[in-house]
């Protein structure tokens, strides 16, 4: 992580956060104490900032600088929200195409997702704010600038995404390998979202329930799983293979 990517000290951070400006997470040390971290934590109240207590050695690995306490990690892009993309996508006339991304944390792998969904007219790619990857600069690397122009939404949870999207008339489909339908066997018709999760664990129990269809992407060899940024590929081009057939 490069310095001009991070805020230090207690005052900085507050005003940072004050300001508005993109933070993705804030560490604290751990045993951190008087008016000021009050303060603090005072301004982090109800906003969607995760906070992480870590012992003071960690943030000194992190910086050589006086950082009383309190590192805060900027995003490299300004997120947008789901409740505005999903009308102005509609008012263009087109059907939204949403990429939703549950527990994956490798940048490189965000990174590659998101040349390929911003290759693919994919509409925005969504993250939680929680337990998930950020925007960082080895992220814009890795997807050869395609975050500086993909559309990024950090919602509060995945679960809370999908609903809007279901109740914004959108379908929902969760890569599974518990799925009983190959990813060629569904038709992705309208607006449409999928759900990858992260490659150890997958989609989430809760999510994979309130999701519209599930469906899997075959496997013939010895390994367990795709890497998540080749599944994201696979069934994000299947999605745009059958809106071309569609248009012909």
């Amino acid at each position: 992580m490069k310095e001009n990517e991070m805020v230090f000290g207690i005052r900085a951070v507050i005003e940072a956060i004050q300001a508005d400006k993109e933070v993705d997470k804030i560490l604290v040390k751990r045993d951190l104490q008087g008016d000021l971290s009050k303060e603090l934590f005072e301004v982090l109240r109800g906003r969607e900032i995760p906070v992480q207590r870590v012992p003071a050695e960690r943030l000194d690995r992190l910086t050589r600088k006086n950082h009383q306490g309190v590192i805060a990690f900027m995003s490299a892009v300004t997120y947008q929200s789901l409740e505005d993309i999903i009308p102005f996508v509609y008012e263009q006339g087109k059907d939204p195409f949403i990429v939703l991304l549950d527990g994956v944390t490798d940048v490189r792998n965000f990174g590659a997702i998101a040349r390929t969904c911003e290759c693919a007219g994919v509409d925005a790619i969504v993250i939680p704010a929680k337990g998930s990857v950020s925007v960082n600069a080895d992220a814009i690397k890795t997807s050869a600038g395609a975050l500086h122009v993909l559309p990024v939404c950090k919602e509060k949870s995945i679960n809370q995404a999908i609903r809007f999207l279901q109740q914004s008339g959108v379908k929902v489909f969760a890569a599974s390998e518990k799925a009983a339908e190959n990813y060629t066997a569904v038709k992705y018709e309208g607006p449409v979202a999928i759900v990858m999760g992260a490659e150890d664990t997958g989609v989430s129990p809760e999510n994979l329930r309130i999701c519209d269809n599930m469906v899997k992407i075959p496997q013939f060899g010895t390994i367990g799983s795709l890497n998540v940024s080749v599944a994201t590929s696979i069934l994000v081009y299947e999605v745009v293979r059958q809106r071309m057939n569609e248009q012909q």
